[in-house]
């Protein structure tokens, strides 16, 4: 049974993947039929397409109820995404950001996730009662206002970027362009093998959890966040290989804000998600990393090979305190 449990879990991940590619393939050839820059490209398709996996998973999480799943994916995902995926990249080419990401993207995820840690559980913290609570105490709540108001967050964030993109549309590329019909047909391909994979990495996940005695919050902050952020982490290594490391950042700084307040907010519509005292610190570390990865980008708009190798270490370092607290 476990050996099973285990082969549903792979599935499931080939699937994501899988589905995340084709997902991304048809919509970034919709965009090039309506002439959207790239830079939005890689903010908004590309970065809902890899993040695709993590709304499978999460949503899956909230309507049967296993919601500690459903915040330690967004979470684990979003340090996997800047430490493990942006120092990959790094150690394999200095990565390069563009002006607009460091002013507008990246402070927006910093200040999200600082909303998200206030709102769920600022009372707890400031209060005092964090230093007397065990790992599993509760901690607070990510309700369902607070899931509306981040879905009215993105829905705006897209709006400006759709309004940014129609004032500077890109130049006309000299590509074959695909059909309608075949840019539906793979969207709605991808779309159907991301959402069987999240039913089957969700059911496989929990399966695996009660029979090694991991806690839900665990095996979401480590197993399902790395496997649901696989596109991310190929997408983004594949681009840096290729010297185009700025969509590496975009697609990075993109799928997190996707994956707080599309992710989040939808699952906490759905069912509120309970925050634990373990989530809480989880939170502080993703706020952390999220400023250090900021600042190493600020210095001359480049993660180099040194940082790279510090981010890395960081993630090696996250996942053993996770394991043994």
């Amino acid at each position: 049974m476990f050996f099973m449990c285990v082969a549903v879990l792979i599935a499931g991940f080939i699937a994501l993947v899988k589905g995340a590619g084709i997902f991304v393939d048809g919509s970034a050839a919709l965009a090039r039929n309506f002439r959207v820059p790239g830079l939005i490209i890689g903010l908004t398709i590309v970065a809902v397409g890899t993040s695709a996996p993590e709304l499978a998973v999460s949503i899956t999480a909230a309507v049967q109820g296993s919601n500690e799943i459903a915040l330690s994916n967004v979470v684990g995902s979003n340090i996997f995404n800047l430490l493990c995926v942006l120092g990959m990249c790094a150690l394999i080419h200095p990565v390069s950001s563009e002006k607009a990401v460091l002013k507008r993207d990246f402070p927006l995820s910093i200040g999200v996730t600082a909303l998200v840690f206030l709102l769920s559980c600022g009372t707890f913290v400031f209060s005092g009662q964090i230093a007397r609570a065990g790992m599993d105490g509760d901690a607070g709540v990510v309700g369902r206002g607070e899931g509306i108001l981040l879905i009215l967050l993105i829905g705006a964030y897209i709006a400006y970027l759709i309004l940014d993109a129609r004032k500077h549309p890109a130049p006309e590329e000299d590509v074959e362009k695909k059909p309608l019909w075949k840019c539906a047909l793979f969207i709605g391909a991808g779309l159907g093998l991301i959402v069987a994979g999240g039913q089957a990495v969700v059911y496989g996940a929990k399966e695996i959890a009660g029979a090694l005695g991991m806690s839900e919050t665990l095996i979401g902050l480590t197993i399902v966040a790395v496997g649901t952020s696989l596109p991310e982490l190929v997408t983004s290594v594949v681009a840096a290989r290729k010297g185009e490391t700025g969509l590496a950042v975009g697609n990075v700084v993109g799928s997190n804000l996707f994956n707080l307040m599309l992710i989040l907010g939808i699952s906490a519509a759905i069912h509120p998600v309970a925050v634990n005292v373990a989530s809480v610190y989880d939170m502080g570390i993703l706020i952390f990393v999220s400023l250090l990865t900021f600042l190493f980008l600020l210095t001359a708009r480049t993660l180099k090979r040194p940082e790279g190798a510090v981010m890395v270490l960081m993630y090696a370092a996250h996942m053993v305190f996770a394991v043994i607290r």
